[in-house]
């Protein structure tokens, strides 16, 4: 089993979490078990990926043609002699 440290816990955050704790019977800590296990096990990964979800964004603005240079030869390696 893994460990979880976190800090900077807003002390009113604190507060609930020890009132909530009580209120189901159980411990701070198994009670911050349930509610990561309950938030992660209804979250279904994305449908779409990133680059999907940005296109979908910014199409209703138009697209833009760019412009692709031509190549260029590689360049001579330089001569250390």
């Amino acid at each position: 089993m893994a460990t979880l440290t976190i800090r900077q816990l807003d002390d009113r955050l604190k507060q609930r979490l020890r009132v909530r704790a009580a209120h189901h019977g159980r411990s701070m800590e198994e009670e911050a078990r349930e509610i990561l296990r309950c938030a992660l096990a209804s979250s279904k990964p994305p449908e779409k990926n990133l680059a999907e979800i940005i296109r979908e964004h910014v199409a209703p603005f138009g697209g833009v043609d760019l412009k692709i240079p031509k190549r260029q030869s590689i360049r001579k390696p330089p001569d250390f002699s």
